[in-house]
């Protein structure tokens, strides 16, 4: 028999599922839903060889799964069972294979609804789908199963080095902070001055700038400090509070800000990721509000923004780009020095395993999450290398990450071919069939 299409209804019996989630009870049967991890149940309703094709979970439209054994289904799925095996005989295993290569365009052409969509039991039957003879379909359930292992294999392995990427962006970082990248540049410059004239210089403007009562001194408090391994640095560096080396640290407006359709951006914890300044996605506020809320706040290209609360907490960008906008209370804002330091190596601090590690210890109790309390980020010990190291540091962090992102660009790409590999096999099992 050669390729052709039939009705699913002529293909297979369908029987919708018949247990909601919320009634489930774990137990030592396979109750099988919409999602791709399936649950348990504590009884079972078929002991069969079937496919069970989720029809009305809208994130979950289409997806098949195999089952032979005992089971239960999901009231939001169907039951699909060989209906002639002696006219139509069915590789169940095989066309598991087909429902989920075909399954952009079957929920494109049975679905119904809009707010909720849903695929339709009535356009679902009369979908047509390839039929192969039962040979082909034994032939090819062999060919695509190995196709699977060898994609599972690659898959992981990919994944494996995806991982081995993550560890290396943070050592990276951690050695650039622990002056490991620039070693070779410090015997090249020798005379450079040293941290501690920085400071010395850094501490005499900051001092004028107070005088001038243009900033106020921050308030430290005392935080979990870290202990001496957690970073070692070389001799002409200092170890300085963050307090001590920038203007002043605060955070955005403490109220709960009214959004508008229009008007001023608003910034939250969101806008910011570790290296990345994302205000593109933001809030409103009206012109009064944002004048209320901008009070000592002004953000400027250059300093650098930071996560106080939720799953972000301690992740830091520079801001990279002349914006104005108010800020939320679950951003930290750290007004630099912009002429003698550099906001990208203060970053590379931030977002370090010593960074990272120093923001999650000291996370204060208060809100659903906690918060990175405004005194712990001042007392932050900063390894502070002369300026011209900092700049070269960042330089070696940019080219290096550079260098990891190339790699992570291959691996996607191998992750993505590696998903065409079934659907290489399937067209080629359709095209064959349809040429003989």
């Amino acid at each position: 028999m050669s390729n052709m299409l039939i009705p699913i209804g002529k293909l297979f019996n369908l029987e919708k599922g018949n247990l909601q989630s919320s009634k489930c009870t774990p137990g030592k049967y396979n109750f099988i839903t919409a999602a791709q991890t399936w649950k348990t149940h504590n009884s079972f309703d078929h002991d069969c060889e079937a496919l069970i094709i989720a029809v009305a979970a809208s994130g979950s439209l289409g997806r098949t799964h195999y089952v032979n054994g005992e089971f239960v289904s999901s009231d939001l799925c169907f039951i699909l069972t060989p209906k002639d095996n002696k006219e139509y005989p069915i590789n169940l295993s095989f066309y598991h294979f087909v429902f989920n290569s075909m399954r952009a365009e079957l929920v494109s052409a049975t679905k119904s609804g809009t707010s909720k969509e849903s695929i339709n039991q009535k356009n679902f039957k009369k979908y047509d789908l390839p039929y192969f003879d039962i040979k082909q379909q034994n032939l090819w359930i062999k060919k695509l199963q190995n196709t699977l292992s060898h994609k599972n294999e690659l898959v992981a392995e990919l994944t494996h080095q995806q991982s081995l990427l993550k560890k290396l962006h943070q050592q990276i970082l951690q050695e650039a902070i622990e002056g490991k990248l620039t070693k070779d540049w410090r015997a090249k410059n020798p005379n450079v001055e040293p941290a501690s004239e920085l400071l010395k210089r850094i501490k005499a403007e900051k001092e004028q700038l107070i005088k001038e009562k243009k900033i106020r001194k921050g308030k430290k408090q005392e935080a979990n400090k870290l202990s001496n391994n957690d970073v070692v640095h070389p001799e002409n560096w200092e170890l300085a509070d963050m307090d001590d080396i920038c203007q002043f640290i605060t955070d955005g407006t403490h109220q709960t800000p009214s959004y508008t359709s229009s008007g001023r951006i608003f910034l939250s914890a969101q806008n910011v990721k570790p290296f990345k300044f994302m205000p593109e996605n933001h809030k409103f506020v009206s012109e009064v509000d944002y004048q209320q809320y901008v009070k000592n706040r002004f953000v400027e290209k250059g300093d650098l923004l930071l996560g106080r609360v939720g799953a972000g907490i301690g992740e830091t960008a520079v801001v990279d780009r002349e914006i104005e906008c108010a800020i939320y209370v679950s951003l930290g804002l750290i007004k630099t020095f912009k002429k003698i330091t550099n906001s990208d190596y203060l970053a590379i601090v931030f977002n370090s395993p010593y960074g990272i590690k120093y923001a999650k210890g000291n996370i204060s109790s208060g809100g659903s999450a906690g918060n990175f309390n405004l005194g712990r980020i001042r007392s932050f010990p900063i390894p502070l290398p002369p300026l011209l190291e900092q700049k070269a540091i960042v330089e070696k962090v940019d080219k290096l990450f550079t260098i990891c992102d190339n790699l992570e660009k291959e691996i996607s790409e191998n992750k993505i071919n590696s998903e065409q590999l079934m659907q290489a096999v399937l067209k080629e099992a359709f095209e064959g069939e349809s040429n003989e």
